[in-house]
């Protein structure tokens, strides 16, 4: 299943000199796209607050459009959510993150032989790289999490481990 989603970067800053609140928001997004037998079209901003040079916290939003032609008629669906996060740098371009989600979406359950759609909880760990782009302000991520709550009849992972990609500004 598409699960390409959003992650993101953390600035450097001195906690004496730069206090404000602009400087230490930062947003980020991703917008994922796949075509063919599956579809899948994503977009998944967030926004995130720098605690301190290390520890960030944020919040953002999902949603994902999903269509599989296999099935006569096709199968689509919408999923949509939130989530929770934070993240704690532990070397200048490495981190580690955590991070509470909860997607709505429509699955197909085997025990009911029937569609059902239902708010589903994920708990993910993992850690990231960070690659900042030129001015320090920009960047790219990519990170490797498991959900550690994944249940393979409602998750709309393929498996616990989720892999990510995305941007910062």
């Amino acid at each position: 299943m598409f699960c390409t989603q959003i992650v993101f970067a953390q600035r450097d800053f001195d906690p004496e000199i730069d206090k404000s609140f602009k400087e230490r928001v930062y947003f980020g997004g991703n917008f994922g796209l796949q075509f063919g037998t599956i579809t899948a079209v994503e977009v998944s901003p967030l926004v995130g607050y720098m605690l301190t040079t290390k520890l960030s916290t944020g919040a953002g939003i999902t949603y994902q459009y999903f269509e599989d032609k296999r099935y006569r008629p096709s199968y689509s669906s919408s999923i949509y959510g939130g989530r929770v996060f934070g993240r704690y740098n532990i070397l200048e371009a490495f981190y580690a993150y955590a991070e509470y989600e909860s997607l709505n979406l429509k699955f197909y359950d085997p025990f009911r032989d029937r569609f059902s759609t239902e708010w589903v909880p994920g708990l993910l760990i993992g850690g990231g790289y960070n690659q900042i782009g030129p001015g320090g302000r920009g960047g790219f991520n990519i990170m490797a999490l498991y959900n550690v709550t994944y249940d393979n009849v409602r998750s709309p992972y393929a498996s616990p481990l989720v892999l990510r990609v995305g941007f910062i500004y």
